[in-house]
């Protein structure tokens, strides 16, 4: 039997392969998701989002959901021989600026962040289909699509396949791509949620037991009132061999390395053995297969990179594709998502091994804790990619202006028409490209930009002293100067800025020279008029 055709296959349902699946159904992409697990999981693996991450779910309309549902990072309360010895917040100074709005990463249970992913996707007609094992993948008829068959017998068609499956996908595997590495076998955790309820130990804080022979950590799950996550060393057998994590283990080990009696410990799930892994793959495409997430890079979780790098992959690939798809940018577009995201998981795992270096002689010296692994590069909002071919005109106004392929900040402002305080992401927000006009030399090119339609966002800049009578729809004031700052626009001075739609700086040009904003937006949506073309 044979299913449907569709534009894209997303295979793995986890966060990367939700936040993609949701960026393609908003851009009107006929998207089907599969997973292999029989249920919806109700893992904790990943610990939330970072400020780059928050930044794309609100971008997908859901971080409000996000942020009520979790809780801000907590303090970290570190023992040594049962004792409190320090308490240590590694986020103790940070505060939203005008470029960033949010300064710190969100504590929320992975399973309850799918939950949100998954009720925003449904609202666009989506539905994640379980116990859908995808086995078998081979290029069709000419090579315009690939036929894809499942493990029930059942074969379907797409346009293009994203493996979303984690680590050992078989989506890579079916398409040989290699995912070179090495499993640090001496740097074992055995990992859980477990209920515990015991009165001495505070909700508010992040407990770390670190001792000579071993550690216990333990970070309330936010939304719950027992509901801890667990992490710790292994018990050991007499070969000095880990042994598989259990619920009897548990309680032993909350007794050795806490001193609280193990009764307290009333329930243990989840239990899995987590081994330092530093793998990544060759490519990230082969033909019309494409891989996201865990499926082409691993690492150690030092810094709380794995999942966040991951929806910024998803970020990455899902308006290229939509722009492909939509006939409006050829399939070489494809390329520069490998181009750009395969040297950001390269440095992800550098940057994370040495964060667990740094971690593991932190915490060997009593007071130290894994606010080790925290520094400002795991926040992801210094990731650009300059070196990209998608990187257009790399003039400048100013020194301290952002560069083409650089992160584009956010400013504070208000809306021209109804004088409401906004900020410029709210302007980026959606499937679309954004041109940021600032100076009155640039309003010729933003009549242009209004041709393309929706897929092309006009947005003029006026500052705080400039008249701007009638205002075309998305207009914006910048009265107190951020943005013009932000983007190194001097006083009275004007200039374009060409936002990409994953917030990252496309082109800059003079205001009174725009043909390479032109030349910019032609590679990305063709000729005016055909942006909204399949929409």
């Amino acid at each position: 039997m044979t299913d449907a055709s569709t534009d894209v296959l997303i295979v793995g349902a986890g966060p990367t392969g939700l936040t993609l699946a949701l960026d393609l159904a908003r851009r009107g992409a006929a998207v089907r998701i599969v997973d292999r697990s029989p249920a919806h999981p109700r893992t904790s693996r990943a610990k939330g989002p970072n400020p780059r991450s928050l930044e794309i779910l609100a971008d997908l309309g859901v971080v409000d959901e996000v942020l009520a549902a979790g809780s801000a990072p907590l303090p970290m309360r570190v023992y040594r021989d049962h004792r409190p010895v320090a308490e240590t917040d590694p986020w103790a100074d940070a505060a939203p600026t005008p470029a960033t709005r949010f300064d710190r990463p969100w504590l929320i249970a992975q399973w309850r962040l799918e939950e949100i992913l998954r009720a925003r996707l449904a609202g666009h007609g989506v539905h994640v289909e379980l116990g859908r094992e995808v086995v078998g993948l081979a290029e069709g008829d000419g090579g315009e699509h690939v036929d894809v068959t499942f493990a029930e017998g059942r074969a379907g068609r797409a346009r293009y396949v994203v493996g979303c499956d984690g680590a050992h996908s078989s989506v890579r595997k079916l398409v040989g791509i290699t995912f070179d590495g090495t499993t640090a076998e001496d740097q074992v955790m055995v990992t859980g949620d477990v209920e515990l309820d015991h009165e001495d130990l505070r909700r508010d804080r992040w407990h770390q037991w670190f001792d000579e022979d071993g550690a216990v950590m333990l970070c309330p799950i936010p939304g719950t009132r027992t509901g801890w996550w667990f992490q710790a060393g292994p018990e050991r057998n007499e070969e000095g061999r880990p042994l598989a994590p259990t619920f009897d283990g548990f309680r032993r080990l909350l007794t050795r390395h806490t001193g609280l009696p193990g009764h307290h410990l009333t329930r243990a799930e989840l239990l899995s053995t987590y081994r330092v892994n530093v793998r990544m793959a060759d490519r990230y495409r082969a033909g019309r297969v494409l891989l996201a997430g865990d499926a082409v890079h691993v690492h150690a979780i030092a810094g709380g990179l794995g999942m966040n790098t991951g929806i910024q992959d998803a970020f990455n690939l899902g308006w290229k594709l939509g722009q492909v798809l939509a006939g409006q940018a050829d399939a070489g577009l494809l390329d520069t998502y490998e181009e750009e995201r395969l040297p950001v998981a390269a440095w992800t795992l550098d940057l994370t091994s040495d964060r667990l270096r740094a971690t593991l002689e932190a915490i060997r010296r009593p007071g130290g804790s894994l606010g080790s692994a925290m520094t400002p590069e795991t926040a992801g909002l210094g990731i650009g990619y300059r070196w990209s071919s998608l990187a257009g005109t790399k003039a400048t106004t100013a020194p301290s202006a952002p560069l083409a392929g650089d992160r584009a900040p956010d400013a504070p402002c208000r809306d021209a028409a109804t004088g409401e305080r906004t900020h410029l992401y709210g302007t980026f927000a959606g499937p679309h490209t954004t041109v940021l006009g600032f100076g009155p030399a640039s309003a010729a090119v933003l009549r242009e930009v209004a041709a393309y339609g929706a897929g092309v966002r006009a947005c003029r800049v006026y500052a705080a002293h400039e008249g701007h009578g009638t205002p075309q729809p998305g207009a914006v004031v910048d009265d107190q100067g951020h943005a013009a700052a932000a983007y190194g626009i001097g006083a009275g001075g004007g200039g374009l800025v060409v936002i990409r739609p994953d917030h990252h700086v496309g082109a800059v040009a003079p205001a009174g020279d725009p043909g390479s904003v032109r030349e910019y937006l032609r590679r990305l949506h063709g000729a005016p008029g055909m942006v909204d073309a399949v929409r």
